[in-house]
């Protein structure tokens, strides 16, 4: 009895050790499942941009009906996804505007056709793509404009009475056609920093994304702005270039102070400065730089780790006359050497569309998608290089050449898709 007694206990024992067991190696499979993303599985950034401005990519008109937009998110996740993305920067503030909810700019035009129109059935576009790309494991970045607020007359008189441009009119600066707040003013780089931890805070974005546009051009007419809050500065383009790195200073230890894991990144025009310009700078001739033109210290950023990554825009070919793309990616690869910083990743921003608007000539190096191809190659090769981003998603969708390189470059994703 006793013996029989024993053995009762010590098999109940060890039924309990193997559920304990069983339980903790399925807890540890949840936590993997929850934590790995595609990206972790590929080891790189597979990324794509998603332009809403203009309806580039999303939606293809505008409309306030929900079930289309649904429809339309799930149909280009779902071309991510088979094209072997990993991550998705759709772009939520096209002009001082939102695609969800948000305390501090109207809902977009281009996505209900008049600002400040929101969706049917209190649909928030930005939940829902969120929702389904991390359904797919696919990361959502949610990717802003600062400071642009209409690109022409047209846009500035569709301006709802809700936007802060309207409600601030002493904030705006029109330049050339359109208007845009002055990133000198203190009360617009909070606006900014607001919108973007709103973002944050409301919702489960993997990051937050500028892209090239600070400040619009030289002939800026904020004279008024540098007459106060210049003082300190002899030369303006330094004041200007300070006011952007105050910027993009504030949003680092902002962003990261809402959310420890959250990612913040920029994407610069790709010319820091021709040499010609700066002796610092890329041996290029092209006179549209991020630090001259834009007022965009782009390298400063990478110095400081004021960025959890940077890419630039190396939208040429190789061998351009104006701006080579392997003088680029080499002139960047050294930036991130001399930096030497392990908290700030180098991807590469890829012109996709040049496959497409400049590819049909047989004697064009985008013919056929071969220099993209080989710009994709060099990017892997580089050990700097921690992936690439795409411009943009119709144009990955629509091309059978850049489906043809992306399957070439990505050759896992028939795999990832068949053990789906």
């Amino acid at each position: 009895m006793k013996s029989s007694w024993i053995v009762k206990i010590a098999c109940s024992a060890l039924v309990i050790c193997m559920v304990c067991l069983l339980y903790i190696q399925a807890g540890k499979v949840v936590i993997e499942e929850k934590v790995l993303t595609k990206r972790d599985i590929d080891q790189e950034l597979r990324g794509v941009w998603v332009s809403t401005v203009v309806n580039l990519d999303y939606p293809v008109t505008p409309t306030t009906v929900s079930e289309q937009l649904k429809y339309q998110a799930d149909t280009i996740l779902e071309d991510v996804d088979e094209s072997g993305f990993n991550a998705v920067f759709l772009q939520v503030r096209p002009c001082s505007d939102a695609f969800y909810k948000s305390a501090f700019y109207p809902w977009s035009s281009f996505l209900t056709g008049q600002q400040g129109t929101a969706p049917d059935s209190e649909f928030d576009p930005l939940a829902y793509w969120v929702e389904k790309a991390h359904e797919r494991n696919i990361e959502l970045h949610a990717w802003l404009n600062p400071y642009r607020i209409a690109r022409n007359q047209n846009e500035w008189d569709g301006l709802a009475e809700a936007s802060p441009a309207r409600q601030h009119p002493d904030w705006v600066i029109q330049y050339g056609a359109g208007y845009y707040f002055d990133p000198a003013l203190p009360e617009v780089r909070q606006l900014v920093i607001d919108g973007a931890l709103e973002i944050v805070q409301n919702y489960e974005v993997d990051g937050i994304h500028l892209d090239d546009y600070f400040y619009p051009g030289s002939n800026f007419n904020d004279i008024d702005s540098y007459n106060k809050y210049g003082k300190d500065f002899p030369d303006i383009g330094d004041w200007r270039r300070d006011n952007v790195n105050t910027l993009v200073k504030s949003l680092d230890e902002k962003l990261h102070e809402a959310d420890p894991e959250i990612e913040f990144g920029i994407s610069p025009t790709g010319v820091w400065a021709s040499d010609y310009m700066n002796p610092e700078g890329s041996a290029t001739i092209s006179d549209y730089s991020s630090y001259y033109v834009l007022f965009a210290d782009s390298r400063e950023w990478v110095r400081e780790g004021w960025v959890d990554y940077l890419v630039p825009q190396l939208y040429w070919a190789s061998g351009d006359e104006w701006a080579d793309f392997t003088v680029l990616l080499e002139w960047w690869t050294e930036v991130f050497k001399e930096a030497d910083r392990d908290d700030v990743e180098l991807f590469i921003g890829l012109a996709d569309y040049k496959t497409v608007e400049e590819g049909s000539e047989a004697g064009s190096p985008w013919y056929g998608g071969r220099e993209l191809a080989a710009q994709m190659e060099a990017c892997k090769e580089n050990a700097k290089v921690g992936g690439t981003i795409h411009f943009r998603y119709r144009f990955t969708a629509d091309s059978p050449d850049i489906q043809r390189v992306l399957k070439d470059a990505y050759p896992d994703r028939e795999q990832e898709e068949s053990a789906e």
